[in-house]
């Protein structure tokens, strides 16, 4: 709260019971869970933090680019690495 009252930052906190009030993250976790979290099975913590990185910089670059519209995080990246197989 610091940090946002020196830069003039009013922080909006929505209500408890109400996460359609925030529908932008509701949307964003249910894909995470969904297309990510949910089809894995992790051995260590370092594996997990990998392939979320790996993830989230995928799902922003297609979201940037505009492909999530009609395809999901996986058919993306499947289609990236045939793409890119033989390429290094």
């Amino acid at each position: 709260m610091e940090w946002a009252d020196k830069r003039n930052i009013r922080l909006e906190y929505i209500q408890p019971g109400k996460p359609q009030q925030n529908a932008y993250i509701e949307r964003y976790t249910r894909t995470v869970r969904g297309e990510w979290l949910g089809q894995s099975i992790f051995e260590i913590i370092q594996e997990v933090q990998d392939q979320a990185t790996e993830w989230l910089w995928t799902y922003d670059k297609m979201t940037q680019q505009g492909h999530r519209r009609h395809h999901t995080h996986n058919e993306i990246e499947n289609s990236h690495l045939s793409s890119t197989a033989g390429h290094h």
